[in-house]
């Protein structure tokens, strides 16, 4: 006989292994049964609750600790996630870089949480740059929930504020826009403000492009050669004196400007101390009376209207008195002189006469066909308009004709004269990278003879002319002397000259052209006192070509007799000592 305690044992086990059946009518309402249920229930409850409130925590880590939200200026982790620029970068033909975004952090403060606003004031004013202690302590007095204290602070800046372990002040993630060649293409690329809108150059060009792209604009200039001309240029602007400069290059067939220098230059990391005189853009922006460059579009106007040729004669012994004003010779004459020696010898008489020859209104046409009676068509906002007659006179048409009573901008004169020794096919200039063995379409603006007759005339200037200075053995160089008295609100200031040299290689087929320009240089015991082109201009485009040919890969040509018979102009008198203009 089971002992009452087995059986009680046994009526439990029972109880708990018991499941109601379709043939055990009334189990499922035993008070146990439903008590066990109940427990059942809560624990599957429980348990629900539990993977549920995990899951939350979990999908709130994930988004603290790895997604961006709106406050991951207060997380630290957020700062080292790779960052999307959002402006593209900006490169030279080669792929160097030239304006590039960096991820910086900028300082703020609540104001409500600062317990100490002067204290703060006078911890931070020894951290932070270029700071006032008092500004910074009435700000951080006036109770506001935002106020920003410094944009774009340096690594150790922040570790600095960092370590002051001040409630209340905290850092937002920001893009900084750098410059790596700093002022070396200031005036090409431009710059931007704090919040990565371009203000001018490149930048500002082309800001919504830049902003909305993340692949590199690559710009036709090449920083080895920005350099070369911005070292030259310098050199000249030091050695007689000048105010500042100006240096181009440009490749004839594409347009492509491969250097741009205008000095002084800024630095765009740095716009704290910048001046107008710096942020200046003399190739574009400044526009001059660039003197006898100009008698390259005279002459060819002349050849290509059939009113003379190398061989004709011109009068230019006696000055011209024409009103108030007197045009004469810098290196008067006793005789008549041919087109020829008027172009080597830079006469002024010689080019008014001539000019008078074809008329103006057929001048102010063919200056106009030249893009010169409009602001150059570049990819720059600091482009200037011209200053030319209207209306457009004799006196007009003879001084313009050595190339005073008209301003342009140095890039203006440089596609001009490209025109004319691109064998007569005027190519749009441009600061951006042209696909590689793409010619662009140009216009013809006078004939392949006349462009033949122009490109001896050059050489003549550098072989026996007022561009000897400018040689470089092996290149077969071509140029133009300029030297023109500036403007001023009183006339022609006599001591204020600008001095510049068109240069242009090889002759035969010319490949690269240059513009240098010197603005107000003195003269030196090394020049016997001149500052005209010849003494400034001319020998800095000599360097600037001497060092580019070796770098861009240009062996030097071998003057063969056919070369140099096509681009000799022989006349009486060849040879003879010429004062530089």
């Amino acid at each position: 006989m089971r002992s009452p305690v087995l059986r009680s044992e046994d009526n439990l086990r029972r109880a708990v292994h018991f499941r109601p059946s379709a043939e055990g009518p009334g189990d499922a309402d035993h008070p146990l049964t439903r008590a066990l249920e109940m427990s059942r229930i809560r624990l599957v409850k429980a348990g629900a609750m539990f993977v549920i409130a995990f899951l939350v925590i979990s999908l709130r880590l994930i988004d603290v600790t790895v997604l961006e939200t709106n406050d991951s200026h207060l997380n630290p982790l957020a700062v080292a996630k790779p960052l999307e620029y959002s402006r593209a970068d900006i490169v030279d033909r080669n792929g160097k870089v030239l304006a590039t975004t960096l991820r910086t952090q900028s300082l703020f403060a609540d104001a409500r949480v600062i317990t100490d606003p002067q204290g703060t004031a006078t911890a931070l004013a020894r951290i932070l740059p270029d700071t006032n202690e008092t500004e910074l302590a009435a700000r951080l007095k006036s109770g506001k929930g935002f106020i920003w204290l410094h944009r774009h602070l340096t690594p150790d800046v922040v570790d600095a504020v960092n370590e002051l372990g001040i409630p209340g002040l905290d850092f937002q993630p920001e893009e900084q826009r750098v410059y790596p060649q700093g002022p070396l293409t200031a005036h090409v690329v431009g710059y931007s403000d704090l919040d990565n809108h371009g203000l001018a150059g490149i930048e500002r060009a082309f800001d919504a492009g830049l902003a909305a792209h993340a692949e590199p604009l690559q710009l036709s200039v090449d920083v080895r050669l920005q350099a070369i001309v911005k070292e030259e240029v310098q050199k000249a602007i030091y050695d007689f004196s000048a105010i500042g400069g100006t240096g181009i290059i440009m490749n004839c067939h594409t347009g492509e400007i491969l250097a741009m220098v205008s000095l002084p230059d800024f630095d765009p990391n740095d716009m704290s101390n910048i001046v107008p005189a710096t942020i200046f853009n003399r190739s574009t922006l400044g526009v001059y009376e660039m003197g006898s460059v100009f008698k390259i579009f005279n002459t060819a106007l002349a050849l290509e209207n059939k009113k003379a040729t190398l061989d004709s004669f011109f009068d230019v012994v006696h000055p011209i008195h024409i009103g108030r004003f007197t045009i004469h010779d810098y290196e008067p004459q006793s005789h008549p002189i041919t087109v020829a020696q008027i172009f080597m010898l830079s006469s002024n008489i010689g080019s008014a006469k001539m000019a008078l020859e074809s008329g103006g209104a057929a001048q102010e046409a063919f200056l106009g066909s030249l893009g010169l009676l409009r602001p150059a068509v570049i990819e720059l906002p600091e482009v200037a308009a011209p200053h030319y007659p209207n209306p457009w006179h004799d006196i007009s048409t003879m001084t313009v004709a050595f190339g005073h009573g008209i301003s342009v901008s140095p890039l203006q004169t440089l596609i001009a004269a490209n025109a004319i020794v691109n064998h007569g096919v005027m190519v749009p200039a441009t600061l951006v990278k042209r696909a590689d063995g793409y010619q662009p379409a140009g216009t013809r603006v006078i004939s392949e003879e006349t462009s033949f007759q122009l490109r001896r005339l050059l050489r003549l200037v550098v072989t026996d002319g007022t561009g000897k200075n400018a040689d470089v053995p092996g290149y077969l160089v071509g140029g133009k002397t300029g030297t023109a008295e500036k403007v001023t609100g009183h006339g022609y200031a006599k001591k204020a000259l600008l001095s510049s040299f068109i240069g242009v290689y090889p002759i035969n087929n010319p490949e690269y052209i240059t513009l240098v320009s010197v603005d107000e240089p003195h003269g030196t015991k090394k020049s016997y006192g001149f500052a005209t082109a010849g003494w400034t201009a001319a020998p800095a485009t000599q360097r600037i070509i001497a060092r580019m040919a070796p770098l861009l890969d240009q062996m030097p040509i071998t003057e063969t007799a056919d070369i140099h018979n096509a681009y000799t102009v022989d006349f009486p008198g060849k040879g003879k000592k010429i004062a530089a203009d």
